[in-house]
This record gives C-alpha cells, structure tokens and sequence, in this order.
C-alpha cells in the first residue's frame, strides 16, 4: 500500500517563483558552482527572500541548475523578487537566468532520504511556465498575471504571449513581466515557432506547418491532401475528447503519467520512462484494450485529476496511476490500479529497488495488473512482457530523449531535431547494442528526415535500412520491428502491399498501437480502399480517443471524398478537443466553401483567428493568403505574405520545401505586379529547379517548377514539368496526393492557354473519389480562363450542391 495515505497530504497555495540558469548543462563543472554560488548570493541579497525567511513564510526547493521559492506570505512577493533578482543580473552578463512564476497547491513530503520537500501543482505549473522563456524572460501564468491586473502599477508591464502547449500535452496561458530595467521584453523564441492555441508533431505547431503549407503551394489543392502522411507523426500531440456512446470494456485501461517526486527535475524523464514502458508492456496484451500514449499524456498527476472524467473521456473501466522518486542508486515505485466507475481502488503496490532492478519493476506491474483485469496472457505475451527494452538506465535515459525530438518531426527546426535525435540514439545503442526500441527508432527518425524532406536521399533512406537490420538481428519477431519495416517499405519505396503485410503482422503483436492502425489507414487511402481507411481511423480513435490529429484525420478523409456533412461532424469533435485551435477554425471553414463556394464563411473562421493577436494570424497565414487570392483582395494578400517567414516552409504533406519567393512571386503575379512578380518567382525558380536535378524522382519539386515557369511564361518547359509529377506518381499509385498533381498539371495548362488539355485534367479531377471541389473551381483565380467554356461549366455543375 502507498506509504503516505491521501488523508495526510495537507495542501496549500504556495506563490511559487521557479528559476533555471539557461544552458547550464554545457557549462563546465567549475562554471557550473560559481554561477550556481552568484545566484544563490542574489537570491539571499533580495528584500522579499530575507522577508520571507525572517516570518517562516519561504520554502526553498533546489533543483540542480537552480531551485524553486515557495512565497506563503503574499502573491506579490515572488514577483517583486524576480524583479530584484533581474536588476541584479545586469551585473552578471555571463550568468544567464529565467524565471516563471505561478500561484497554485503546495504540500510538503518526505522524500527517500526521509528529508522535507515539496511537491504540488504549484510547483510543476511554475516550472512550465518557466520553461517557455529565455535567459532573461519573467514569465507568469496567467492566473498570476490576472491578480496583478487589479493594481494600475503592473498593467503597463504585462504582455500576454497566449495559451501554449507544454509538456505531456499540458497547456499553460503565459503573460510576459518586464520593465525598462528588468525582464526581457522580446518574445520568446521557444514560443515562436510554436502558435497559441495550437494541437503538435510527431507536437501540434507541426501541424499547423503541415496544414497551412498544404493550402499555401498553389492555393487549388485538393482539400482532403490537407493531412499529411507525414502529420501521423502528430498522433503524439495532445487531444482530448472521446467518441462517446459505446459500451465501456471491462478489460480497458488507461496507464496515466507517472509523478516525479525526485528532487532533480531531470529525472522527469525517468517517472515518463516507468509510465511508458508499463503501458507499452500492457499495449501488447491482446485481450485487453489500453488507451494509447497521446491520450493519456495530457493528464500529468495532480491532486486535481479526477478519475471518474478522465475514464469517462477516455473510455475505460480502469486506470493506473503513480509515482516515482529516485535517489542516487535507489528508486522508489508507487503504483495503484483504481476502478474508473466508482474510484474504488483494486490493487496498489510500493516497489523499492536498486535502480538497476527498475526495469523489472516494470514487468512485474504489467503483469500484475494483466491478472487484476483477468486478462487471457498467452505464453508469448507474458514472454515479451518480461524482458526489458534495456536494463541501462542512462540509454534508456538517451531514447527517451530522443523520441521527445522525434516527436518535433514536422516544426520548423524538424532537421535539427531529428538528426540530434538519431546522435542520442547511437550513444544508446553504443552502451546497449541490444536496445531494440533504439534501433527501431533510429530507423523512424531516419526516415522522418527522408519523407519529410529534410533529407530525401538514397543515402539516408540506407541509414534507415541499416538501423532496421539491426533491429532485426536482435529480435526479428518482434512487434515493434514489423512496424517498421512497413514503415520503411512505405516511407521509403511506397510499397503499399509488402508494407500492409508488414503492418498486419506488428498488428497482431502490438494489437493496442494506435499508430499501426493509422499508418494502415493511410495507406488504405493511398490505394483507393475509402472504406477500409475509415475503419481503421476509428479503430485509432477508440484507441486515442483524446488525439486531436485523429479527429481531424477522419475529418480529411469525409473531406476529400466531398462527405461535407461527415467532415463537418469530426471538425466539430475536434472544438471539443482543442477549442481554439486556429486549423480546425480554418477548416471547418474550408469545408463550407469547398461544399458551396462561401468565402464568407471561410474568411469568418480566419479572421476568428487571426483576431486573437498577431502570433494567432501567423499561425493562419498561409490560409488567409488563400482565401485573399481566391477574394482577389490585393490588400489582404499582402497583408498575409508579410506574416510568411523570410526562410518559407517546409510542406510536410509532399515534402517540398516552399520558399517565401514563391508565395510573393505568385501574389504579384496574380495582382499584375509584373516586375516584382518576375524577380520573385526567378528566385524561387531556381531553388525547385535545383532541387529537382538534385532529387530527379521528386515530383513535388517538378510540380511547384512547372507551376512556377506556367507563371514566368515558359509554357513548353512547364507544362513537361508538370506531366513529370503526374508520372512519376500517378492516380494509379497514390489515389491519396495523385490528384493533386493531375490538378496543378490543369492549371499549368489554363495558365498557358491550353484550355482543352485544362479541361481534359479538371474532368479527371472531378470524377476521382478524391479531386477538386465545386468551391475551388468557382472561386480560385486559376480558373478565370476557362470560365465560360461550356465543359467547364458543366464541371462545375457537376460538384455543385444538390438541393
């Protein structure tokens, strides 16, 4: 049983001020104890800590790289010590501090060691706050930000940076405090690649790169191309919602995050690892169903986490919660299974072992909890179950690091993400060469970098390779190894067939992985089988029932098929899931004007959007473009290419890398700015051009080449540049993007006066299951000069809303 029964936690609100030293970690050990030294003499030096101290109202919690102050006499109080804090470090320039800043529950406990601490979501709210600044940021919740509001003398102080993603899938409100001589008035960086009110990954500020560049490229695409292959890497971005209405499985449960009650933050990623591998081994368990990672991240242990909703949300009988605490060689395992129904608490055990013994700690709940639900465990379940991933704790440490970067596979920074990932790995796989999971993830990671674009070649498609071999000389049968080879098959030839088989195989072994049955579901897509990928996207659902990306992927499929009122169903769930998320705004719509050609409803849910600050319209930028071009509102466009970053996008969807040129080039063009449309569309020629000698079977970059030289007027080179996508992935083999270049290869040719050959690409375009839709073609300017034609007429007929 838990050594420290619920009746004793005594809570209370604590004005928590978290402090780091940025870039701590790559300092050398002298400069980490005399800038750790300097810090502690300021915070001693300040009137609020000598204060406090003197009535007994401060509480210190030291971190490693810094610490957190427990203020218990006034909420003020850890905002005038930031300040002093931040005048004093003016004298310090090499010491490079951040803090945040939070009002919540507090209690102290007894750790290992049998000495006081503290722990609460005072604590862990304060530290994520934090965690969004820079060196030199005072950040604050919006909670504390809210209290200071009342009094004029902060007001002027205060900028509110919006509602962001932390970590598993937390969401915090963060306002930014800054004077003329403290703080750091810049926004900071690590929120500027990520939008407020965004989904994720592979985080949801990858998703919204996905979205908006899919729109961006011509402005025509087919609208069910929105979600990529690339954004399933998203199912590990946060969502909540469940489906609702189906009867709750008796053997269903949810492993919930674990609590870190380690003194070192760090160690964080120990408590994720415990929780992950419990419900990993439990995932393998056929005759139970157990709710996938996505889901369950977003409901980090607090003394508020209500077990009753969270069963209900996500559709299970049982959860399993707990916690961890490690100290130097030793850690200290909490696990309870309660009954989500009547939080009835069925089972609980306290695990103290040598931390080299954790990873059966692992196994041994798994198990335990197998028996518990009554569970059918065949000889080869309980088999797997019982041997580790690794029993090295630092590797473990390494992969666990490594797939938090991995989940950053579509963010701006993807490439730099992704190749310090594959480094963490091989320092893993150095210390354990028979880390499976590391391998397995290597070859992910190595072909996130090739199907996303970041590195399309031969030779990193070949690293993938050489990681799966590996994989597979460790254990060839393995669930996890069938996964990704077909991942690899996919990925890395689009063998659809040889990768479904692989994929049903991993199925079978890993028979509750939500990802399989996605990655399935797309290909099913891929290769026209609609009723098959709808099937597999809801078995994903009932898996991941709180996965934003989910929703939204059962949104694109109702979507490019001209489903409306379908789509407009899960784009509605997905409100329910994340609210304010600027791309299920833009999309919902979408969808209204792809069914009737109301750009009044789609530029109603943008400039909802855009509305809430200008870090919301960046996020929504590339859609407002659109809808400006299809508007023919010049001033708007405008308005939206300088919201567009100086370096462009990357597509994840097809991978193309679209540069800021482009998207001034064709907006000049379409305005008849003749002279900047030439010099901008030139410039962004010559990147697709290069891209396409150096990647001549990418049809991505043959596509945006012959859309651009349509556009400078080198119709013959154009329109061969176009049907160059169309071959080298026809409709044939990939019913899901096929289409889209069909109908960039008609706009190649309306754009050149080849109305006919225009025609003939827009009737097959029609009648594809996936393909152009009736507000695209009476809206987008492409079309302008086939408008009139009787064929082209009778297309858009064809599409337009029955009565």
């Amino acid at each position: 049983m838990p050594s420290e029964p619920f009746s004793d936690v005594k809570l209370e609100i604590g004005h928590v001020l978290f402090i780091d030293i940025v870039g701590y970690s790559k300092l050398l050990i002298t400069e980490q104890s005399d800038q750790l030294q300097t810090l502690r003499q300021i915070l001693r030096g300040t009137e609020q800590f000598k204060k406090a101290e003197a009535e007994g109202k401060l509480l210190r919690l030291p971190t490693g790289d810094g610490g957190a102050l427990v203020f218990r006499n006034s909420p003020e109080a850890p905002v005038l010590c930031a300040l002093e804090i931040s005048k004093a470090l003016r004298s310090h320039p090499e010491l490079k501090v951040r803090m945040g800043i939070h009002s919540g529950p507090v209690n102290e406990i007894t750790d290992l060691n049998e000495q006081a601490n503290i722990a609460g979501a005072g604590i862990n709210i304060a530290q994520r706050v934090m965690d969004c600044g820079d060196a030199g940021h005072i950040l604050l919740s919006k909670h504390v930000a809210d209290d200071l509001e009342q009094y004029p003398q902060w007001r002027s102080h205060l900028a509110e940076l919006g509602e962001y993603e932390v970590k598993h899938g937390a969401r915090v409100s963060v306002v930014n405090l800054f004077t003329d001589d403290a703080g750091n008035a810049t926004p900071p960086t690590r929120l500027a690649t990520q939008k407020p009110s965004p989904p994720s990954g592979k985080r949801l500020t990858s998703f919204q790169i996905l979205i908006t560049a899919a729109i961006l490229l011509i402005g025509i695409g087919v609208p069910a191309i929105i979600f990529a292959p690339a954004i399933l890497k998203s199912w590990r971005s946060t969502g909540s919602g469940h489906p609702g209405g189906a009867a709750v499985s008796e053997k269903s449960i949810a492993v919930l995050p674990f609590e870190n009650l380690s003194e070192d933050k760090a160690n964080a990623y120990f408590a994720d690892g415990i929780q992950d591998e419990i419900l990993t081994n439990l995932a393998k368990v056929a005759d139970l169903k157990v709710i996938s990672r996505t889901s369950v991240n977003q409901y980090k242990a607090s003394a508020t986490r209500n077990l009753r909703e969270i069963g209900q949300a996500l559709g299970v009988a049982h959860v399993l919660e707990g916690s961890v605490q490690r100290i130097a060689n030793k850690v200290r395992v909490n696990a309870q299974l309660v009954d989500a129904r009547s939080d009835a608490h069925l089972w609980a055990q306290t695990y103290t072992r040598d931390l080299a013994d954790a990873f059966a700690i692992q196994s041994e709940i798994a198990e335990a909890i197998a028996q518990q639900l009554q569970a059918h465990l065949s000889a080869d379940e309980k088999a797997r179950i019982a041997k580790p991933s690794t029993t090295d704790p630092v590797a473990y440490d390494l992969y666990l690091r490594a797939r938090q970067l991995d989940d950053l596979a579509n963010d701006p920074d993807a490439k730099v993400h992704l190749l310090q990932a594959i480094s963490l790995l091989e320092e893993a796989v150095r210390r354990d060469p028979k880390f499976l999971r590391a391998y397995c993830l290597m070859c992910e990671t190595h072909l996130d970098l090739y199907w996303g674009g970041s590195d399309h070649t031969d030779q990193r498609r070949e690293l993938a390779r050489v990681a799966l071999q590996h994989a597979e000389e460790i254990q060839p049968d393995a669930g996890e190894v069938q996964w990704q080879k077909g991942l690899y098959l996919y990925h890395g030839f689009r063998d659809y067939d040889r990768a479904l088989t692989e994929l049903e195989r991993a199925k079978q072994l890993l028979p509750n992985e939500s990802r399989i049955y996605m990655l399935i579901g797309a290909i099913d897509r891929r290769t026209a089988r609609w009723q098959e990928a709808e099937t597999n996207f809801k078995r994903a659902a009932e898996l991941d029932p709180r996965n934003f990306v989910v929703a939204m992927e059962a949104g694109s499929i109702f979507l490019g098929m001209r489903r409306y009122a379908e789509a407009r169903h899960f784009y509605e769930q997905s409100f329910t899931i994340l609210p304010h998320n600027p791309f299920a705004r833009f999309l919902f719509g979408f969808n209204f004007f792809a069914q009737s050609g109301d750009l009044a409803a789609w530029r109603k849910q943008l400039d909802m959007v855009a509305a809430q600050g200008q870090e919301a319209a960046r996020s929504v930028a590339f859609p407002l473009l659109v809808c400006s071009w299809a508007q023919r509102d010049q001033s708007e466009a405008e308005k939206a290419v300088a919201l567009i970053p100086t370096e462009g996008i990357t597509n994840s969807f097809d991978e193309a890398p679209v540069p800021r040129e482009y998207c001034v080039g064709r907006t000049a063009w379409l305005f008849s700015n003749k002279e900047l449309a030439r010099t901008a569309l030139t410039d962004a020629r010559a990147i697709f051009e290069r891209t396409t000698r150096e990647q001549p079977d990418y049809p991505q970059a043959w596509s945006y080449l012959g859309l651009t030289d349509a556009m400078l007027g080198r119709c013959s080179e154009a329109i061969q540049e176009g049907k160059r996508a169309c071959e080298l992935l026809p409709i044939t083999k990939d019913s899901w993007t096929g289409p889209t270049w069909v109908i960039y290869l008609a706009s190649i040719y309306a754009g050149c006066g080849e109305k006919g050959a225009a025609l003939d690409q827009l009737e097959i375009s029609a009648q594809a299951p996936v393909g152009i839709t009736y507000g695209q073609l009476k809206s987008d300017p492409e079309w302008d000069p086939l408008r009139g034609d009787p064929r082209f007429e009778k297309i858009v007929a064809s599409l337009a809303p029955k009565q």
